[in-house]
């Protein structure tokens, strides 16, 4: 289909091929109806440019407008029904994806595997694996897009988006950033190198990085967290073990899952969602930690949960 004409790209993601029969549906439609509307506008300009024929005004055709308000309506319900239910599959992650941070900076995209891998401008990803990304941005507003595997997602300031893919062929797919970001956003492009899971694995191996996990746990000890954060006489703020995936009830009333945003957030702005029972003593770590040190903090903090493994 589409994605083996010269002028669309590669289709390479298990859900590529859906949203090219979503685009092409929608290419269909706007094309036939466009096609007939300029044809009829030609055919009557042609016909009463003279006025040699008059046109008959219709009164009263019941058929006629049921006809023209259920066809379009049918081909909206149709078109939403369709865009939703592959919205919602490609906002749900599998259980079983691996989870791999990402960070947007003027003008390069940083890249975390969780075992320790770091990457610039390259993402390497095992075939036939969800991937789970978590991003962020360190600076202004950035965008990853993926054309071969039609997905895309804003990497916006002070939050945290998640994209996830399956990639079913392998070989090296354009990564671009399509949000304007500076004067050098032409420049922010990379690669996704889709490898054999063997070859991934060995090519994973090849680091000597430090896991995120590990990393998290230094900076947990060096801003001395476990001072608030541990149980003990000293404890002002509520204990982390076991606590991702699970919910959060505010001072507020509010009820908050304990996740990836939810952490953020709570490390650079605490007062934002303060928990019950504990005051609003945190300190904001905004302008102390980067963003890269942030998803290594939440890495270190979702191991200490059961369900930190799963996104």
């Amino acid at each position: 289909m589409m994605g083996d004409l010269p002028f669309f790209p590669d289709r390479a993601s298990t859900i590529a091929l859906h949203v090219d029969y979503l685009i092409g549906f929608l290419m269909t439609v706007t094309t036939i109806l466009s096609g007939t509307i300029f044809l009829l506008i030609f055919y009557f300009a042609i016909r009463y440019r003279r006025r040699r024929h008059s046109a008959v005004q219709i009164q009263d055709n019941l058929k006629l407008e049921l006809a023209w308000t259920a066809i379009p309506l049918g081909l909206i319900v149709i078109m939403f029904v369709w865009g939703a239910r592959l919205f919602m599959a490609n906002r749900q992650p599998p259980a079983n994806a691996e989870s791999i941070y990402v960070v947007g900076k003027q003008w390069m995209w940083t890249i975390e595997h969780a075992e320790g891998r770091r990457e610039i401008d390259q993402l390497h990803v095992p075939a036939g694996k969800p991937i789970r990304l978590i991003l962020a941005s360190q600076d202004v507003i950035h965008d990853f897009f993926i054309p071969a595997f039609r997905v895309k997602q804003d990497v916006v300031p002070g939050r945290y988006t998640t994209l996830w893919f399956e990639a079913n062929k392998t070989g090296e797919f354009h990564l671009y950033c399509s949000q304007y970001c500076g004067t050098q956003h032409s420049g922010m492009i990379g690669k996704v190198v889709v490898m054999k899971p063997a070859e991934f694995q060995e090519w994973l191996g090849g680091g000597t990085e430090t896991s995120p996990v590990k990393a998290g746990a230094q900076l947990f000890q060096d801003f001395s967290c476990a001072n608030c954060h541990e149980p003990g006489p000293r404890q002002r703020g509520p204990g982390l073990s076991g606590a991702f995936g699970k919910p959060v009830r505010l001072q507020s009333g509010e009820t908050v899952i304990f996740d990836e945003a939810y952490m953020h957030e709570s490390i650079i702005a605490p007062q934002a969602k303060v928990v019950e029972g504990y005051r609003p003593v945190m300190p904001s770590f905004r302008d102390q930690l980067s963003e890269d040190q942030i998803m290594d903090l939440i890495a270190y903090v979702r191991s200490l949960s059961s369900e930190g493994v799963k996104p």
